[in-house]
């Protein structure tokens, strides 16, 4: 191995000596602990330790990095308190988790730190919104993720890469590539001889370096960074190295040759540097022994005040207090009386503009949203009003822009993602369900996210583009759910969306855009979020719905006219109003539940099931519920209307009322 110590004081070189050190001996104490079964579980970085504390050395303390779990350099490269950092791995209360989450599953934003979650790539669309606001914030600031060779593999990672080359954001790729991703080789995950090779498939610079010298390392990021903070553009950067240990302890290394392993070992990033640093004089071997016996002993010192917690006491309260992040709504009046009429597609481009104004960093992503104004033209004038930095087209990654949502939150932005049409946020789930609604419970940072959901059928759009999917969120904590039904709260319910710093789901139907109407006020105003409304009033029978069931109900309640119906819209579906539904089956004693999404595990379940445990004694009849057809949604429109639960309505209330 090679050094070149070019322009480097022999301060700085001691000062990556003593980085090195730090993780290393910290590992060494982890596998003995390991093996006293005084801790559950490690992932070794051992042999790749000059790949994250070469960056991390390389980079501004308030530039952000978003390592993974074999990047133990990076944590105490940013001078992280042993103390926490080892109780953080023990799932004590002293931790950045308060026990909920393990290992180097966290963040920390006073060390500008951004852990991962286990599935692989997400970290890399989060990368790109930290460095899209350092961006616009014009701070001259870089952003670096990790990547395991094998996991760049995965969409997340080619998604994220895409939009940081098409919009030239300032992030290092760093790709770790160690040979195996957990037991599968190299050739086995991917067929190129270079990482570097992929930099020309997305226009961008790509470096390949050897990973375990720790001069290589910090060299080339200390320019490239100095570079990219004047010519903000991503880089790839493959760096070479080998992993000593298995994926984690228990896997053991068996399936690696020998002679491969043998090979490696006389490259150990620790060993090599040292002698290197001996053997030019810059230090001696006294100052080596007692290096390491300090931070031996700081090591110890961690872990005897880590060791004297024990794991948190459970108190419910708090664990689903912290579910969101802290927000007391105030519901906005409108300044003035003037109001003027405005169909449901025009309500919803009118809250977002009036958001546009009032927060001055509400970034807006999607498909085509730009000078094309949206499929459905809501953002049409957009871009002229506010500026293509504001109002960003984005390539098709449903993915990386969720992810970017969650890095613009860690800089104190607001974002709104428009998925063009609801069915398409699958390519989105992972980031919606596990990063952005765990993120606040998990390490106390928000994810001030709102995704739009252009959702529901009734237009003959077939099974792709006419998807009800509301329930697959309506399971996950940390999430809420709107969904309007009329002019009113369309603009109300997305102006609080955008005002509150939670993740919320902005579900709209299409059908709806330009079929309703109403008047509606000019100015800016919101509507309570979690709070139901009575639609009609009623003694009879309650419907409890949302969105086009409101609009069903209403018209067969028209022609049902000797029957006094209590109508309630939920409007808002997580977290959704149990005292105004227990209300309602107090005053009538019949419920139906009405929506479009199919029959099995809709929220109607959920709410049925509520109703039965608090609500029994006031029933004089079973809770029943109505819903679409447990089938894809049909494209001829004949098929499509028997899908449809309009048509059973009607049938399902007067068997109701004959119970």
């Amino acid at each position: 191995m090679i050094f070149q110590k070019k322009h480097l004081s022999d301060s700085t070189l001691k000062g990556l000596y003593q980085a090195l050190l730090r993780p290393r001996l910290i590992e060494e104490k982890m596998l003995i602990l390991l093996r006293q079964n005084r801790i559950s579980k490690w992932f070794s970085g051992i042999g790749q330790e000059a790949i994250a504390v070469g960056i991390t050395q390389a980079l501004d303390k308030d530039e952000y990095i978003l390592p993974m779990h074999r990047n133990l350099g990076v944590f105490t490269g940013r001078e992280m308190p042993f103390e926490r950092l080892f109780a953080q791995w023990q799932g004590t209360p002293m931790g950045y988790t308060k026990g909920r989450d393990r290992s180097f599953h966290f963040g920390t934003n006073e060390h500008h730190i951004v852990g991962m979650i286990s599935h692989l790539g997400p970290q890399n669309g989060v990368a790109d919104g930290i460095a899209l606001a350092s961006k616009l914030k014009a701070e001259n600031k870089v952003t670096v993720v990790f990547n395991g060779d094998g996991g760049t593999s995965e969409g997340d990672f080619h998604e994220a890469v895409n939009v940081a080359a098409v919009w030239d954001l300032p992030v290092i790729f760093v790709i770790e590539n160690n040979g195996y991703g957990l037991s599968t080789p190299s050739q086995e995950q991917f067929r190129c001889e270079s990482f570097a090779d992929k930099g020309i498939g997305y226009g961008i610079d790509a470096l390949s370096i050897d990973g375990n010298n720790i001069l290589e390392v910090y060299d080339t990021v200390r320019l490239l960074a100095e570079n990219m903070r004047q010519q903000p553009r991503p880089v790839l950067l493959e760096c070479r190295t080998f992993r000593m240990r298995g994926h984690e302890e228990a896997s053991g290394t068996k399936y690696v040759p020998k002679a491969l392993m043998d090979e490696w070992a006389k490259k150990d990033p620790v060993d090599n540097y040292e002698q290197y640093l001996l053997k030019e004089g810059i230090i001696d071997q006294a100052y080596a022994d007692d290096l390491r016996q300090i931070i031996k002993r700081e090591i110890e010192d961690g872990l005897a005040i880590a060791f004297e917690e024990k794991h948190p006491v459970a108190e419910t309260a708090a664990e689903v207090t912290d579910v969101y992040a802290p927000f007391q709504q105030e519901v906005v009046e409108p300044a003035s009386e003037q109001k003027s009429e405005k169909r449901f597609i025009d309500a919803i481009s009118d809250g977002l503009r009036q958001s546009m104004e009032r927060y001055d960093n509400l970034v807006l992503m999607g498909q085509d949203i730009a000078e094309y104004g949206g499929v459905f033209k809501i953002t049409e004038g957009f871009v002229e009003k506010f500026g293509k930095p504001r109002v960003r087209n984005t390539p098709i990654c449903e993915s990386a822009i969720a992810g970017a949502g969650l890095g613009l939150s860690i800089k104190g932005m607001k974002s709104m993602v428009e998925m063009q049409f609801a069915d398409f946020v699958t390519e989105a789930f992972n980031q919606i369900v596990n990063n952005l609604a765990k993120a606040y419970w998990r390490w106390g940072q928000n994810a001030d996210v709102v995704v739009r959901m252009p959702t529901g059928a009734g237009t003959a759009a077939g099974p792709f583009h006419s998807q009800s999917n509301e329930a697959w969120f309506f399971h996950t904590p940390g999430l809420k759910i709107v969904y309007p039904s009329d002019p009113y709260d369309a603009k109300g319910l997305l102006c609080a969306a955008i005002e509150d710093p939670n993740p919320v789901m902005y579900f709209e139907h299409k059908l709806l855009y330009r079929s309703i109407k109403d008047t509606i006020p000019d100015d800016y105003y919101t509507v309570e979020i979690g709070k139901a409304k009575r639609i009609l009033e009623g003694t009879d029978l309650s419907i409890i719905t949302y969105g086009m069931g409101v609009h069903w109900a209403r018209e067969i309640a028209a022609e049902l006219s000797d029957v006094s119906i209590d109508l309630i819209d939920l409007r808002t579906l997580l977290p959704w109003d149990k005292d105004m539904v227990a209300e309602s089956v107090k005053k009538t004693n019949r419920v139906l539940i009405l929506h479009e999404d199919t029959l099995t595990g809709g929220i109607g379940a959920e709410i049925s099931a509520w109703i039965n445990e608090h609500c029994f004694s006031s029933l004089d009849a079973p809770v029943k519920r109505v819903a679409s057809l447990d089938t894809a949604i049909p494209f001829a429109p004949t098929l499509e209307q028997n899908f449809l639960p309009k048509g059973r309505l009607k049938n399902a209330i007067e068997e109701l009322l004959k119970f």
